[in-house]
């Protein structure tokens, strides 16, 4: 399977323009021959901003699925480039919203994941199932961003039958209590054109790729699963973010990455050889789960909101 993973730009609360985007680089995937792209969370809407709204504007914001406008929109965009897409928006269904990632193919919804661990704002609710579907011949999952961070999740999914998960973020470039870690001056973006060494040097430090560096590559190795994570480029709401979006194979190896400032896709073809042949695959073969599944299934008093969000 050929899979593209997109960045782009977004705008705060523009669906039209964002599914634009969301177009012209599905088109962009179609005639290099990809079989399936993805993009990042909240695309249809963007997402740093909605940390700022109340209950009001983010139930406007909020669309139900799959009767909403931004779905149908999605739907008729995969139809007419006959490509599978996937892609994210804040969903409603009755009082209560969701950070929601879509997968679309041949006038349908194949599957339809909700965030497990939101934090961008206290009016979303959390999702309480994962997801593996059936994708061209392949067993595919879906972790949003901050779900990827937490293993049990990664490791749930595979065993759920996953060869590979779909990993759509807004990442990085955030403050943090690890060395190096914060925000990315707007100078550097401004100044992209006349010195990109200096901004590519920022995203790909501690703040941003070095970051992903530590633990990304791991999720798939250690679970022998492949990784198609998406990022947004330059700005979503005020947080400037580094793209970067890539796909990982089961060895932890990056196969393809957007290295561009720009609206734009990397592909890679992939095959389900590596998978048998990974670790990560021996590890989960070797699990004695009678030890340990008291332990890691006990009682647990979930916190997860990050540093950079104010109470």
């Amino acid at each position: 399977m050929k899979i593209a993973v997109a960045q782009f730009e977004p705008k705060d609360g523009d669906k039209d323009y964002n599914l634009s985007i969301i177009d012209q680089l599905t088109k962009k995937a179609k005639l290099s021959d990809a079989d399936v792209i993805s993009f990042h969370e909240m695309s249809i809407t963007a997402y740093t901003f909605t940390k700022d709204l109340n209950l009001a504007e983010l139930t406007t914001l909020a669309e139900e699925v799959p009767n909403g406008n931004s779905t149908k929109r999605l739907l008729s965009i995969s139809k007419k480039y006959d490509i599978p897409i996937l892609a994210g928006l804040v969903e409603k269904e009755n009082d209560q919203l969701f950070n929601t990632y879509l997968c679309v193919n041949k006038g349908q919804v194949v599957a339809k994941f909700r965030k497990l661990h939101p934090f961008i704002s206290k009016h979303i609710s959390p999702g309480n199932d994962y997801v593996v579907f059936d994708l061209l011949g392949w067993k595919c999952g879906i972790l949003i961003c901050y779900d990827n961070n937490v293993i049990e999740n990664v490791r749930a999914t595979t065993l759920l039958g996953a060869e590979l998960i779909f990993a759509p973020h807004v990442t990085c470039c955030t403050p943090s209590a690890m060395p190096g870690r914060g925000y990315v001056e707007d100078t550097f973006w401004q100044n992209r054109e006349l010195d990109p060494v200096s901004l590519r040097s920022e995203f790909d430090g501690p703040k941003g790729r070095a970051w992903l560096m530590r633990w990304l590559p791991a999720r798939a190795y250690d679970n022998g699963v492949y990784y198609a994570f998406t990022n947004p480029i330059g700005y979503d709401g005020e947080h400037l973010k580094n793209g970067n979006s890539m796909i990982i194979d089961p060895f932890g190896e990056i196969l393809t990455e957007v290295r561009s400032f720009e609206n734009d896709i990397a592909m890679t073809t992939i095959s389900k050889d590596k998978i048998s042949l990974s670790g990560g695959y021996r590890y989960r073969n070797a699990r004695r789960p009678e030890l340990y599944k008291d332990i890691i299934g006990q009682d647990h008093e979930s916190n997860f909101k990050p540093v950079w969000i104010k109470d």
